[in-house]
C-alpha cells in the first residue's frame, strides 16, 4: 500500500496501486473539449502519464510545463498525458495561458476513473496525488513513482530516462 502525505498530513488513496510489470488499467477521462479519452486512444505508443493535484498550483504547473518541454524531444511514438481532477475548462484556460502545446491535458473530475484505476485518488480532497507512470506500447507499466509528499516534485530525470529506454 502506497503511503502518501499532503502538506505532511497522511491521506488515503482510493483504488489499486499500480506496479512495474502490471498491465495498465483502462480509464476514461475527459479532453478539454469534453470528449471521453481512454488508454486505448494512445494504443501502440509509449505513454508518459504525469498526474498532478491541480495545474493551477506551483509545483503542478512546473511539472506540467517541464514535461511539455521534454515532449518535443521524445519523438512521435511517445504520448505525454497530464491528468488532474481540474475541470476541463480550467485546464484549457491554463494550457492557453501557459502556452502548453506538446502534451495532452485531461480531466478526471467526472468520476475519478483514472484515479481509482491507478490508485491516485485522494479520498479526503477529491484530487489526484502526484505520480508518474510510463506505459509501453503493449500497455505494460515500466515505471511508477507515487511521490511520497504530494506537494514535492517527482523525479523528472528518472521518468524521462524510463521513456527513452523504450524508444
Amino acid at each position: 500500500m502506497v503511503q502518501v502525505t499532503f502538506k505532511n498530513n497522511p491521506i488515503h488513496l482510493l483504488g489499486t496501486e499500480v506496479k512495474v510489470g502490471d498491465t495498465a488499467p483502462d480509464f476514461t477521462v475527459l479532453s478539454n473539449e469534453l470528449k471521453p479519452v481512454t488508454l486505448d486512444d494512445s494504443k501502440g505508443k509509449v505513454r508518459l502519464i504525469s498526474v498532478v493535484p491541480s495545474v493551477d498550483t506551483g509545483v503542478c504547473s512546473i511539472q506540467t510545463k517541464r514535461f511539455n518541454d521534454e515532449a518535443s524531444s521524445l519523438g512521435d511514438d511517445v504520448e505525454v498525458l497530464t491528468i488532474s481532477a481540474d475541470l476541463p475548462f480550467a485546464q484549457a484556460r491554463w494550457k492557453a495561458e501557459e502556452g502548453v502545446e506538446n502534451l495532452h491535458l485531461y480531466s478526471d473530475h467526472r468520476d475519478l476513473s483514472f484515479g481509482t484505476a491507478f490508485g491516485t485518488a485522494i479520498e479526503e480532497l477529491r484530487l489526484l496525488t502526484r505520480s508518474i507512470f510510463v506505459v509501453d506500447r503493449n500497455d505494460q507499466v515500466t515505471y511508477v513513482e507515487y511521490v511520497s509528499e504530494a506537494t514535492d516534485h517527482p523525479d523528472y530525470d528518472a521518468a524521462i530516462k524510463a521513456v527513452k529506454e523504450l524508444n
